[in-house]
């Protein structure tokens, strides 16, 4: 399994600072990739997620991130699709390419907020249906030669897109979410799924079962999809589960951690990262900036994949 890190883009340690070390220190203790996501908004009187309430732009955090290293790579999980046009997101996916010498990972959902519909001019309307117009949108985008497409929902103009994308014929594309047909939809469509950070990883045998039946029914081969792990680390003391008083997966001890990534691993995850964004004590916009810094370099160190990071 690859072991990757959650980039630091929510809340008190989302500076430029922090993101430039974390960076390094990730690339330079062997982890696999860096991953930022998306929330543009909190509506007033919600009762969202502290991790939710100040967020970096997740693909100008990735261009960012590609200019302070060298080797990693770099993944948005994810960017919701109705939010922006598909020719639009593929300008700027090819744009983090070429910047990153090709070392993009582009996540995509659909979206479930109503006031960021509203907000990015979005419909919520057959938004999972467009998707796989969306995603041809893209592709011919990042294809050699001219670009055109009329379909039912996107329509692309005849003309050029250049300049191309690094990785042939572009960047992965994982699709998220958690419902049946979300997952479907990843098997048919995508190279991989992307969970969320709700997925219930104690059930991800059921999630990946869906995705890589939908793949084999589509004419694909089902292990080559890909399984990527939003990995919601709660270092320290254990969190139980409300109902049955069991440990919460990524939860505990490093020990613990690390067994719970071998179990994941055995059912099937191809890779995950580890995302203190959701650690309250690092992603909450009021902890301490300095204590959360100095708390995300020690976990990043204690689960490091090659062990301790050489610098």
């Amino acid at each position: 399994m690859k072991i990757g890190f959650g980039a630091p883009v929510s809340g008190a340690w989302a500076t430029p600072d922090t993101l430039a070390s974390i960076a390094a220190g990730a690339e330079a203790a062997g982890y696999a990739s860096l991953w930022t996501f998306q929330r543009l908004m909190v509506p007033e009187g919600s009762a969202m997620e502290p991790v939710y309430h100040s967020v970096l732009d997740p693909m100008v955090a990735l261009g960012y991130l590609a200019a302070v290293t060298q080797r990693i790579r770099l993944g948005v999980a994810v960017v919701n699709m109705p939010y922006v046009a598909p020719g639009y997101l593929a300008k700027m996916a090819a744009t983090a390419d070429v910047l990153s010498r090709g070392r993009l990972e582009l996540g995509l959902g659909i979206g479930w907020l109503p006031e960021e519909f509203i907000v990015t001019g979005g419909t919520m309307a057959r938004r999972g249906a467009r998707t796989a117009e969306y995603i041809e949108v893209m592709r011919r985008a990042w294809a050699e030669g001219m670009a055109e497409f009329h379909g039912q929902d996107y329509e692309v103009p005849a003309g050029w897109f250049a300049p191309n994308p690094v990785q042939r014929p572009g960047p992965p594309i994982l699709l998220g979410g958690i419902a049946r047909p979300a997952l479907e939809r990843a098997g048919r469509l995508a190279d991989g799924w992307v969970t969320s950070s709700r997925t219930d990883l104690s059930r991800i045998s059921e999630g990946i079962s869906v995705v890589r039946s939908a793949a084999a029914e589509a004419g694909r081969d089902p292990g080559s999809i890909r399984i990527i792990c939003r990995g919601v680390v709660r270092a320290g003391a254990p969190v139980t589960v409300p109902e049955g008083g069991g440990r919460v997966l990524l939860s505990g001890g490093y020990a613990d951690i690390r067994g719970d990534v071998e179990w994941l691993a055995e059912r099937g995850v191809t890779e995950l990262f580890y995302d203190l964004n959701w650690d309250p004590l690092v992603g909450a916009p009021d902890a301490d900036p300095v204590g959360a810094a100095a708390r995300a370099e020690e976990i990043l160190t204690e689960l490091a994949p090659g062990g301790q990071p050489d610098r």
